[in-house]
Parts: structure tokens; C-alpha cells; sequence
């Protein structure tokens, strides 16, 4: 079996999240934990990082990989979902999985898994685990798929968990309030286990704070945590400006991962942060991809991820701002539509997955919000004009979804 045939088969026989969305979602651990045990338990033979919460979970994972990798821990990093090609969900010290251990593992294993029926996720995750204990890694920085209470990666009982920030995305599967979705991502907290919160708003701090001090587990908010200046004198590969409130987060990480014993030095934590896409091959964060015009990729995708980037398109000097949009249709992204600058000029794409939201139907939405545009069957055909009607003094941005970003990438790869 080659590489290309094993992914192949993973996509066909266990539904993955990423292609088809809600469907592909299974609630509950039993097939997890039967893996597991098919594994012999290999995340426990080192140690864990759990990185939750609704947006910068990759921004955050990739920059505390870095700042280990920096101090000379060998890292797993696992991470979803992937942007041009499946193996940049499994690192080590940011190297991509090996394509023959994957190509190897599927064909060894799949008389196991399949009478179990798993979930795409499932097998990935069991394949993370396993490649990490084989290639002897110190530490890996585990991100969560979906939610936490339920997600599979939530068995490892880590050193220190994380948790992002909550805005509403999954509503129908993590529940419709921001209380109600804090529940479920604080279902990552484990008994006396440190946990480091990002951002709170009202309604989520009092969820947070019960469940760890239910389980005795020590708890800090970074957005208390005197670390908010910090990030303005570190140099930061990534320039998004919401990165300053990961940066935060990361920071209060970091503090604690040092009381617990790590070693890791204030020249590895600038190293880090000033080489994160370096040392991790993270892409998709306020990418860079081009100059004169300058030209720019981010994957924030909701309306909690999205606010700052528009925010950020509104103060770049420009003569014309041109933005390359495309969507997945199971997402509100009115409130995104009526946040977006009206004099900026638009080009309305699909992403190349059945999952995207059709281009004709956002022409029509973003009409009603008074956005001026045009539609495009691809999201490489709608680039490749908004850079042939660019000048020199123009910007040029591309979003809306990470199936968009990896579109862009490949098409500009080409």
C-alpha cells in the first residue's frame, strides 16, 4: 500500500470531519479507548501538552513547540486539521510523519479498526499517539479536535492544559450558548492538573473556574495574569494582531510548564516566537505570500476567528483593498458579512470541497450586506484575478475558511 492509497482508504472507510462536517462527528470514547489499548497505551510513555478552546489552538500548540524545540526537548505535535497534504497533522521538532510509517500502519492495522467503524479522527489520533512513542519523543502538544469532554484525544493525561478562548462554532454539536460550549471544552481539565485559560468573558470564567476547582486543579487566567505587555516586546514570526492575545496565553503556559520542571530559558522562548513557522512549518496565520501588492493569507474561518482579521484589514494602508472569500455552508456568516469593510472590492469563491458554500449563493449574501463583487468557480481563478487587477500599492487578502487557504496555497504552489 503507498502513501497515497493509505490516505485514500482512511477518507473513504472512516468519515472524516474535515470533508463532510457533522456526520463524521462521534460522540463518545469507546473506540478511542479500544485503540488504545490496541496501541498499549503509547501517550503514556511520554509526556503531554492538551491545547483546547475555539480559535488559536494551532497558533498556540506550533509557538509552545517551538519554544521546546528551542530548548532541546525532542516534540510531537498533533494538530488538525491539515492544509496542503495529511502528514503536517503529525510532527516531530516539525518534521511531517514519515509517509511509509503511515502507508505501513493503515495496511498493519485496518483488520483491527475497521469492524470498529471509526471515525477519521479516531484512527488519526490513534496514529499520532503510536508514531510519537515509536520515535521517542519528550513531549507532545496534542490539540483537540472538537469540543474536549469527548473528543478522542481527551484519554492523555497531560502536564498542563490550555484553553483558548470560547466563541459559538459547533453550535449544534457543543451546544448554542457560550456557557454551554465552556462546558464542553473545560471537559479537557483533569484532577489537580494545571490548566491555563486564554480569554474569558462573563459567562464563561464561573464554568472554568467550578470545574477546576472541583477537581483541585490549579488554574490561571492569562488575561489576569500581568503577561498582556509582554508580547509587545517580542519579536513574533507570526503578525496577526490576535496573536499578541495567544502570545498571552503562551506566556502563562510557559510559567507554568517551568514550575513543573521543564527547562526552558528566556532566549528559548524569543526563539520561539521569533521562529515558530521555522521550526514547526505552520502556515495559514497572517501569511505573508507576497509583495507589491502585498498579499496575505489567514484561515480564521468564524465570527469570533474573523473579527480580528477584519479589524486588522481596516488599518492596512492601501489604495485598494481586494479580499478573496470562500466558505463552508455550515456556518452563519452573516455576522461576518455585515462586519467586512464595504469599500473594499471582492472576489466570491468556493473552496474545492463539497462541504463549500456555493459561490453564487455568497454573491447573493453579500449583496444584501452592500459588498461589491464578483463570483468565481475557484478560489485559484478568483486570486489569479484579483492579482492581475492589483496594483503595485494594493492588498490583497484571501480567507474565509481553511479549505480556502489550502486552495490558495496549492494554486500559487503550482
Amino acid at each position: 500500500m503507498t502513501y497515497e492509497e493509505a490516505i485514500a482508504y482512511l477518507y473513504r472507510c472512516a468519515p472524516a470531519f474535515h470533508n463532510i462536517g457533522a456526520g463524521a462527528y462521534k460522540e463518545g470514547l469507546a473506540n478511542t479507548l479500544a485503540l488504545d489499548e490496541h496501541f498499549g497505551h503509547p501517550h503514556r510513555k511520554y509526556r503531554t501538552i492538551h491545547v483546547g478552546g475555539t480559535n488559536g489552538k494551532g497558533s498556540c500548540s506550533h509557538t509552545l513547540a517551538a519554544i521546546l524545540q528551542s530548548a532541546g526537548y525532542r516534540v510531537g505535535l498533533y494538530t488538525s486539521p491539515h492544509l496542503l497534504d495529511f502528514s503536517e497533522r503529525i510532527r516531530v521538532n516539525g518534521k511531517p510523519i514519515a509517509k511509509d510509517y503511515v502507508a505501513a500502519f493503515v495496511e498493519r492495522e485496518r483488520s483491527f479498526f475497521e469492524p470498529l467503524h471509526p471515525s477519521f479522527f479516531e484512527v488519526t489520533t490513534a496514529l499520532a499517539f503510536r508514531y510519537f512513542a515509536d520515535e521517542s519523543v519528550d513531549v507532545a502538544i496534542i490539540e483537540v479536535g472538537l469540543g474536549g469532554r469527548l473528543d478522542c484525544t481527551n484519554i492523555i493525561r497531560p502536564d498542563l492544559a490550555i484553553i483558548t478562548n470560547i466563541s459559538l462554532e459547533h453550535t449544534a454539536l457543543l451546544g448554542d450558548t457560550l456557557e454551554k460550549i465552556a462546558g464542553e471544552k473545560a471537559g479537557i481539565i483533569k484532577p489537580e492538573t494545571p490548566v491555563v485559560i486564554g480569554e474569558t468573558q462573563p459567562e464563561t470564567r464561573p464554568v472554568f473556574f467550578t470545574r477546576a476547582q472541583a477537581l483541585n486543579a490549579p488554574i490561571v487566567f492569562a488575561d489576569n495574569s500581568g503577561l498582556s505587555e509582554k508580547p509587545e516586546v517580542l519579536e513574533m514570526q507570526l503578525k496577526g494582531s490576535y496573536q499578541k492575545k495567544n502570545a498571552s496565553t503562551i506566556l502563562a503556559a510557559v510559567n507554568v510548564l517551568k514550575r513543573l520542571g521543564y527547562s526552558l530559558s528566556e532566549e528559548n522562548i524569543r526563539e520561539g516566537f521569533a521562529h515558530v513557522c521555522d521550526l514547526t512549518g505552520l502556515m495559514g496565520r497572517w501569511q505573508q505570500v507576497g509583495t507589491n501588492p502585498t498579499i496575505i493569507c489567514d484561515i480564521g474561518h468564524n465570527a469570533g476567528g474573523f473579527q480580528d482579521n477584519i479589524r486588522q484589514l481596516k488599518q492596512q494602508p492601501c489604495r485598494t483593498l481586494r479580499i478573496v472569500l470562500g466558505f463552508v455552508d455550515d456556518k452563519d456568516i452573516r455576522p461576518i458579512l455585515n462586519a467586512l469593510p464595504k469599500d473594499a472590492v471582492y472576489y466570491l469563491s468556493q473552496p474545492s470541497t463539497h462541504r463549500a458554500l456555493k459561490c453564487h449563493t455568497l454573491f447573493a449574501l453579500a449583496r444584501c450586506y452592500g459588498l461589491t463583487g464578483r463570483e468565481f468557480p475557484s478560489v485559484g481563478d478568483a486570486f489569479l484575478t484579483a492579482k492581475n487587477e492589483a496594483a503595485p500599492d494594493d492588498f490583497i487578502f484571501v480567507g474565509g475558511s481553511n479549505f480556502v487557504v489550502a486552495d490558495f496555497l496549492q494554486a500559487i504552489g503550482d
